[in-house]
């Protein structure tokens, strides 16, 4: 019987040209460059590049081609590392890494590469390079730590508002008591006021520290923005220094807007301060204002102004001016061009976050040597401006008969309010803490008919809770620096909230108005 028939032998397909193997790694979508293996001074050698690394960095094959690969590296603190990899690598192993290549136009790209080894026909070694673009994923790291960030200050800048503000309130507080002894007044009526001036400007600078993380308690009000600009460019003036200059254009013929003039007072300060450092001597600062309106047509982009009648802030210098990588991390906290230990990167944060709060936009338009322009636009207000504070003035007698218990741990708050309060004819209870404020309460053989302190504190809620039970008719005044939830168990007229530093005379008219049932206005949103 026949032989069985031995089974066809394969083929083996045949082995791809170099021809076909240059044009696969041509059409990757990560960037790759072939080097030659042998060390020379900046790396190895670029023998070959695909479209994709081009595309990446902008610069041409020829370009590229015969030049060391850390021609296009921005940094070039690997470059020992691979050396002493390329020595003693085998062909299994690899050299990996992370960072900025640099594009033809000066701009910048995050990567990640991967060096490894190729054994040429001939015995030859070259290096195979593999650049893969991080970029959007960087952007994404960096936010999220920023924002990391932000929640940290925020907590801390919580803690420092409530410490200062409560120091605060003791300055304004006794300005105020002296303010209203005849004796005191005439002796040193203006040194008194210069100290309740600068204390509520204290109180401003607190608010600016919480503006980006719209913690803050606003305060705003119909301000005519001429008028505030005028009435601190004496102190801008002063803060740029010798040898350069401010100029004023305040073309706005209409400049009435709804903002916290302590906090519109600091962007100013911030702006102002921000330019002065990009002034060369004898530059300048020029500040002006006019009307914009703003049609349908003209928004082309998210974020952009709606459509209305806006009030235009610019802060213009002539100074050195900004990259468009500079532009970029502008208004994020804690970025700063400034040496280490000159600025804390949190001035144009303030800035936008008080802009933002006031309803605003800000815009921001540099080149490097051709200075940088700040734009603000504030919604335009058909309202007259409220009247300018007045100067210390005598505090108020309500003649109160009620009983008010107070929750304060600040030992000289607590007993500023104290004495203010008995002077006024009222029963007072104080206490550091809640628990202690509970005990004077029980012993005392009345019912408390009103509640002062911080209500953020869990023990301090409680307390409240305790009192309505046996006092349906209970007020509270909460005095925190940051604005908390209300209760919900208690009616909303029977409650409010007096954020510290309070001036005295606001605190007496509350606790007044809250008893007979007439709780004062409250401060406007923004």
């Amino acid at each position: 019987m026949p032989a069985p028939k031995k089974p066809a032998r394969r083929r083996a397909p045949p082995r791809p040209s170099d021809r076909l193997l240059a044009a696969a790694l041509a059409t990757l979508g990560e960037g790759v460059i072939i080097a030659d293996g042998r060390w020379q001074r900046g790396g190895l050698s670029i023998a070959f590049v695909n479209t994709s690394i081009c595309a990446m960095t902008g610069w041409s094959e020829a370009e590229l081609r015969g030049r060391p690969h850390s021609f296009i590296h921005a940094d070039l603190r690997h470059l020992a590392d691979l050396r002493r990899w390329k020595a003693k690598a085998a062909a299994s192993h690899t050299f990996t890494g992370e960072g900025y290549l640099k594009r033809r136009d000066g701009t910048q790209l995050y990567t990640t590469w991967t060096f490894s080894l190729v054994a040429g026909a001939r015995g030859n070694t070259h290096v195979a390079i593999t650049y893969r673009d991080m970029t959007a994923k960087r952007r994404l790291q960096e936010a999220l730590i920023h924002s990391q960030r932000l929640d940290a200050v925020n907590r801390l800048a919580g803690g420092v508002a409530h410490d200062f503000n409560n120091l605060l309130s003791v300055i304004n507080g006794y300005c105020e008591i002296l303010g209203s002894k005849p004796a005191a007044r005439r002796e040193a009526a203006r040194e008194i006021d210069e100290i309740h001036r600068a204390g509520q400007q204290a109180a401003g600078l607190v608010r600016q520290l919480l503006a980006f993380s719209r913690r803050q308690t606003m305060v705003p009000k119909v301000v005519s923005l001429n008028q505030l600009i005028r009435d601190n460019a004496g102190i801008f003036a002063k803060l740029l220094g010798p040898g350069k200059s401010i100029a004023l254009a305040l073309d706005a013929t209409t400049d009435h807007v709804l903002v916290d003039p302590s906090q519109l007072q600091q962007v100013l300060l911030n702006l102002t301060l921000n330019a002065r450092d990009a002034l060369a001597p004898g530059g300048r600062v020029t500040l002006t204002t006019g009307n914009r309106i703003i049609e349908i047509r003209t928004q082309t982009r998210v974020g952009d102004p709606p459509p209305g009648r806006y009030i235009q802030l610019c802060v213009q210098d002539n100074g050195r001016g900004m990259d468009e990588q500079t532009q970029a991390h502008l208004f994020e906290p804690f970025f700063t061009t400034k040496e280490h230990g000159q600025g804390t990167g949190l001035g144009l944060a303030l800035v936008y976050g008080v802009v933002q709060q006031s309803g605003g936009y800000i815009n921001v338009r540099s080149a490097p040597g051709a200075g940088s322009t700040f734009e603000i636009l504030l919604p335009e207000v058909d309202e007259p401006a409220a009247p300018q504070p007045s100067s210390l003035g005598t505090l108020p007698s309500t003649r109160g008969h009620e009983t008010v218990l107070i929750a304060e741990a600040d030992p000289v708050v607590c007993k500023m309010v104290a004495g203010i309060l008995t002077t006024d004819g009222y029963t007072v209870l104080a206490s550091a803490s809640p628990a202690k404020a509970l005990q004077l309460a029980r012993r005392h053989k009345e019912p408390v008919d009103l509640l002062i302190g911080s209500m953020q504190h869990p023990e301090a809620a409680k307390l409240a809770r305790t009192l309505h039970a046996t006092q349906p008719r209970l007020r509270v005044v909460a005095t925190d620096s940051v604005p908390g939830p209300r209760f919900t168990w208690l009616p909303a007229e029977f409650q409010i909230t007096l954020a510290k530093p309070y001036a005295l005379s606001a605190l007496l008219n509350t606790v007044r108005a809250l008893l007979d049932g007439k709780p004062p206005s409250r401060p406007r949103k923004a």
